[in-house]
Formats: C-alpha cells, structure tokens, sequence
C-alpha cells in the first residue's frame, strides 16, 4: 500500500532561500492534494540574555517583547506565504492551512508541530557545508533528519541564496 501524504510541515528558518523550499512543499500539496502546516522555531534567549534583558526591563516588559516578536514573525511568515502562494499557486487555494511559530530549539519545535499536527512528511532546505559533521546538513535539518519518526524531505538550497 502506497503512503498517504495528507499534511505536510514545512519548517522554515525564514531565511532567503525560504521561498524556494517552499515551492518543494507548495509542489507536494499539490500532487497530493495534501495540506500545509509551516512552522518556525525562535530559540528562547539564553537565561544570561535574558538577565541582561531585564536589567533594563521588567520581567512582565520581556515577556510582552517576546510576545510581540512572536507575532510580527507570524504575520511576516503569513504575509510571504500568501505572496508565494499568489506568485507559484496561480490561483487556485492556498493549501496552507496553518501558521506556527515557537518558541525553543528549532529541531524540537519541528518535532512537536509535526507530532501534533499529524504531519506525514517534513519538508526543510539544507545549505551545503565544507566542514564535517552535523554542518553538512546544518544542526536543525541535521538534528529532525536524524531524530524523526516521519520522513523528511531535504531540499538543498543551491549556491547564491
């Protein structure tokens, strides 16, 4: 029996070459009549960045900082998902259906949204390393690839993004 792609998470760091793994997803959902989740994960600061951070501000300020940082992330990822969606999509409906962003370490963050959300597959872009190790795939990609139950679709991001 073949799999079922239904939902696909695709995760995104939200850096330029963003559109182009998104095109790899859009192009899935397409043949699948699938579902798109898209998820980010922001890295909480360090508890020595945020003792510095309330040595200015309140610990009530920082959490409404992070809160609308939060949120500005969301409506620039939804804004450049629509664009994408108008651009690629040639009007027909958007397939993405919901918007995350999280906060923790991106590789968790993916995780979790793809177990909650009933993920099939992951999508996620790579750029390429000269160095060995977790940098030839870089430490998210690298990290999901390694630790998902579901498989992950790994897009190389080419030279000049």
């Amino acid at each position: 029996m073949l799999p079922k792609i239904e939902k696909i998470l695709y995760a995104t760091g939200l850096g330029p070459a963003a559109p182009y793994v998104f095109r790899y997803a859009l192009s899935l959902a397409r043949r699948y009549d699938a579902e798109i989740v898209a998820v980010h994960g922001m890295e909480p600061l360090s508890t020595f960045g945020q003792s510095l951070v309330e040595l200015h501000v309140s610990h009530q300020q920082s959490e409404e900082m992070h809160r609308q940082d939060r949120e500005t992330v969301r409506e620039n990822l939804r804004e450049r998902i629509r664009q994408l969606c108008e651009q690629e999509n040639g009007g027909e409906r958007c397939p993405v259906s919901e918007i995350r962003v999280l906060e923790g370490q991106p590789n968790q963050v993916v995780l979790t949204a793809a177990a909650e959300t009933g993920a099939d597959l992951i999508v996620m872009g790579s750029h390429r390393h000269t160095s060995l190790g977790e940098a030839l795939l870089g430490t998210t990609t690298h990290k999901v690839l390694h630790t998902s139950t579901l498989p992950v679709l790994v897009v190389r991001i080419p030279e000049g993004y």
